[in-house]
């Protein structure tokens, strides 16, 4: 564990806050999330005009710092050594929590490697909106943030959302909500039941649901406005084929295979639960 380390004077360092914004409502910023903006030494922001609103609404005159993709790597090196003089950071991004699908990583693991403290103050989230709303399993779960637009990296995470056997949430543009949801179908199958979330928490939120069919052909003839979130259910389980089971069992057990042997082989082969394979190895002799 690295220990922490502070400025050359001997002063403790600083803590870097990492604060959830609202995604939508300004009522979903926690009392907690004001406080800390008030007394941090900077806050940096992905965008300092779009945060400027939340700052201003809850009255905070803390100033702001850009800190977005295009600028972290060279301004992380110096927001460390903030942090080990001593001063409290905290770190927002547009909505919602930083990191998700917004920058964040590189300035938390270079904390981290300093021994500075990192401090969550959790808040609104899209994904979490979106999941405890869609009407599915809400554990486990499975975010895939932004699919990639092509290539097989988008491919590859396409099959695997398909054949995920936990709810799957993914972020996406508007323009590019029926192309996912036709492709996930494609491989899915149009009965797969998915949601789609739209604007949570804003004056013209809406929760779609329905089978992945049903909500590309709903999109493609009202194109869909506004921050998207699409929840997709998991993949029935397989059905188990009784007769083949039993069969597979027999054969294993007139070849020598002791029960135990047999349950573990059709476990393997079958995936079936392990006391049904047993039942049905003991049940074959």
């Amino acid at each position: 564990m690295t220990s922490p380390r502070g400025g050359g004077d001997g002063t403790p360092p600083g803590r870097l806050y990492v604060v959830s914004t609202p995604i939508g409502n300004m009522g979903d910023f926690s009392f907690r999330g004001v406080e800390t903006l008030n007394a941090a030494a900077v806050v940096l922001a992905e965008d300092t005009r779009h945060s400027r609103h939340l700052l201003d609404r809850y009255g905070i005159v803390t100033p702001m710092q850009p800190y977005h993709e295009h600028n972290e790597a060279k301004l992380t090196p110096r927001i460390i050594e903030r942090l080990r003089a001593g001063d409290d950071v905290a770190l927002i991004t547009d909505a919602g929590t930083p990191l998700v699908s917004d920058p964040g990583a590189r300035l938390v693991r270079a904390a981290i490697d300093a021994g500075v403290a990192v401090v969550p103050v959790p808040g609104a989230s899209a994904v979490m909106a979106a999941l405890v709303a869609a009407g599915f399993p809400a554990e486990p779960f499975t975010f895939f943030g932004f699919l990639a637009r092509s290539g097989s990296d988008r491919s590859r995470r396409l099959v695997e959302i398909a054949q995920s056997p936990f709810t799957c949430v993914v972020y996406e543009a508007p323009g590019r909500v029926v192309d996912t949801l036709a492709a996930v179908a494609e491989r899915a199958g149009v009965d797969r039941p998915a949601a789609v979330a739209r604007e949570l928490t804003k004056v013209h939120e809406e929760i779609r649901r329905g089978t992945l069919g049903e909500l590309a052909a709903y999109y493609a003839a009202m194109p869909p406005k506004g921050e998207v979130v699409i929840v997709v259910s998991a993949a029935p389980a397989p059905v188990l084929d009784e007769t083949a089971l039993r069969e597979r069992a027999r054969d294993l057990r007139a070849q020598g295979y002791s029960v135990r042997d047999t349950a573990a082989e059709l476990t393997r082969e079958f995936d079936a639960p392990r006391n049904h394979a047993y039942r049905v190895a003991r049940d074959a002799e």
